[in-house]
């Protein structure tokens, strides 16, 4: 009987090891990589062997020989050869039609003076036909190497580009989108071509003004919502430009590595157009976007329909973006203290704080984040101010609000606490200061910059997440640059030593995560995207060196080598 036993149980024995060793795992991987540093963002480990994915979902992060497990004859292997990977990066504040029209029309961003814009419109007329207009953006004059003789409020004048396109319109748009420059024959057609002599350089309309000369005549500038008086005259684009442009847009994200969206002001247009581009299998970036504050009936019509969170992860609808001021390079920023480089000045209030609190109360009570635009240490705090007021009348539905300032530029140091203490979430777009800091010292002085601007560190401290990006078209979709403007406060031709206001710098870990993790919960979207974790979506990025390690001076020289998107390969660098 013990011998029966005995055999019994070395059989048994025997049969659970030939059972153990043979037994696959219950999913196969469809794709596996290794071969590099794997950076997960998550906390429980920071870093990994490898990744096994199964179609659009991480299936396992961990040790190269357990994800080997997943592998089966159908499995995609990548070999990353000793380069880097990170969760798929996410702009946290961008236009995304602007991206692709920016590559469609007059790309000005890297002009360096007022007569090379001149010379790409005079190159643009020979393209177009009489009448035709002629549109671009990126302009920014104080990043010229010197201001034309002729300027009027640090501005330059129309009278040299109306001379090269006598018969065509010209709208040129700033690099932050806050202002616009348009030609004679443009003024012509909108009836602005002469003001009254009144001796006035300025012509105020509600949150907005006209630059004029010493004769009271328009100089070209249309400054905040007087662009409206141009723009309005612009031919509206054909739906066969508007997917070109969107075609254009995707390649680009696809390009510098973005996987994820956040689309700063749509309209119903748009809406219809990213729809259409999803039932067409064109959308191959995940959009979250912002319903435009300046349609109050596509609000109201969305507060009766409630957020829209696609199941697929690609087009969510549940956030509104208000723009309450300028931008601080056309000194239309509203300032709790006058520009020191225009006395008097204090910039522009462009939305009414009344409808702030009524978006936020609204907000609340549909279930929308509010979004608002705030570059401006006044325009900061009125919002704050509303926002805190909206939470205090509806104080059962404040919880878990993730409402934003976009831009948060310049705050005035008592507002700084605030963002952590009513779960106000910044989004700060680094690279600005790699652009805008040698020259906005001329717009808030010494003791204001010191004080206020650029606050990273001062508010990662404070208890609350940073959503990063570029605000592309303002700024080239690269994310490598604003990643380094992060880590170094430097521009990106490395000054000055040592960074601006380095105590405000980020960590790389903080950067990193202010790309993916904390983007991703600035759209309530950490549980599903922003860490490479076990049942998240499998968006990454894969970067030619380590990022988190190459010395600072060789940052900037960071290629995106692979972006790979719902678990397919979307863009491959070609060597």
């Amino acid at each position: 009987m013990q011998l029966r036993i005995r055999f019994l149980s070395t059989l048994f024995v025997g049969f659970f090891i030939i059972t153990s060793c043979s037994k696959q795992p219950q999913e196969a991987a469809t794709l596996l990589i290794y071969g590099g540093p794997i950076y997960t963002v998550d906390s429980t480990q920071t870093m990994v062997e490898a990744v096994a994915t199964k179609d659009s979902k991480i299936l396992f992060a961990g040790s190269l020989v357990e994800a080997e497990a997943f592998k089966t004859e159908q499995t995609e292997v990548i070999d990353l050869k000793g380069k880097t990977m990170t969760p798929g990066l996410i702009e946290g504040h961008g236009h995304f039609m602007g991206l692709g029209y920016n590559e469609l029309n007059l790309d000005l961003i890297n002009t360096t003076s007022y007569e090379e814009i001149v010379a790409m419109v005079a190159e643009a007329v020979k393209a177009a036909k009489p009448g035709e207009w002629i549109t671009g953006r990126g302009w920014h004059q104080s990043k010229w190497d010197k201001l034309p003789d002729d300027a009027i409020n640090g501005f330059q004048t129309h009278y040299k580009l109306s001379q090269v396109s006598p018969d065509n319109p010209v709208y040129l748009s700033h690099a932050s989108g806050h202002a616009g420059f348009a030609n004679a024959k443009a003024m012509e057609i909108a009836g602005l071509q002469v003001l009254a002599k009144d001796g006035i350089d300025i012509l105020e309309i509600e949150g907005g003004e006209v630059m004029r000369d010493k004769l009271g005549q328009p100089t070209g500038i249309f400054n905040e919502r007087a662009q409206s008086l141009i723009r309005k005259h612009i031919p509206v684009n054909t739906p066969e430009k508007d997917k070109k442009a969107f075609e254009l847009a995707v390649e680009a994200c696809h390009r510098y590595g973005i996987t994820g969206f956040h689309d700063a002001g749509i309209g119903k247009e748009t809406i219809a157009l990213y729809e259409q581009m999803k039932v067409d299998n064109k959308l191959k970036v995940r959009l979250y976007t912002m319903l435009t504050g300046w349609d109050p009936e596509l609000i109201e019509e969305w507060y009766k329909k409630g957020p829209l969170v696609d199941p697929d992860n690609l087009l969510t609808i549940r956030s509104i973006k208000l723009n309450c001021d300028g931008a601080l390079g056309s000194r239309g920023a509203w300032l709790l203290e006058s520009y020191t480089d225009r006395p008097g000045h204090f910039g522009h209030e462009t939305l009414p704080m009344e409808v702030v609190k009524e978006t936020a109360l609204n907000g609340l009570r549909n279930g929308f984040q509010v979004c608002a635009h705030a570059i401006g240490d006044r325009a900061n705090r009125e919002i704050l101010d509303r926002y805190e007021a909206a939470f205090t009348e509806l104080p059962d539905l404040k919880n878990d609000h993730r409402f934003r300032i976009e831009h948060a530029q310049h705050l005035h140091p008592d507002d700084i606490p605030r963002f952590a203490g009513l779960g106000v979430i910044p989004a700060m777009q680094a690279v600005h200061l790699s652009s805008d800091r040698p020259w906005a010292i001329d717009r808030l002085g010494e003791k204001r910059i010191k004080e206020g601007a650029y606050m990273w560190q001062d508010l990662l401290k404070s208890g609350i997440p940073i959503v990063n990006g570029t605000d592309v078209p303002v700024e080239p979709l690269n994310p490598i640059a604003s990643f380094y403007g992060s880590v170094s406060r430097k521009t990106l031709k490395g000054m000055p030593e040592g960074g601006y206001e380095p105590e405000q710098k980020m960590t790389r870990e903080q950067a990193l995560k202010s790309y993916t993790l904390d983007a991703a919960y600035g759209a309530f979207e950490e549980k599903i995207k922003g860490s490479i974790t076990a049942g998240k979506l499998a968006d990454f990025t894969i970067y030619n060196q380590d990022i988190m390690k190459v010395a600072e001076d060789k940052l900037l020289e960071t290629e995106i080598d692979m972006t790979i998107f719902d678990g397919q390969i979307v863009y491959k660098k070609e060597n």
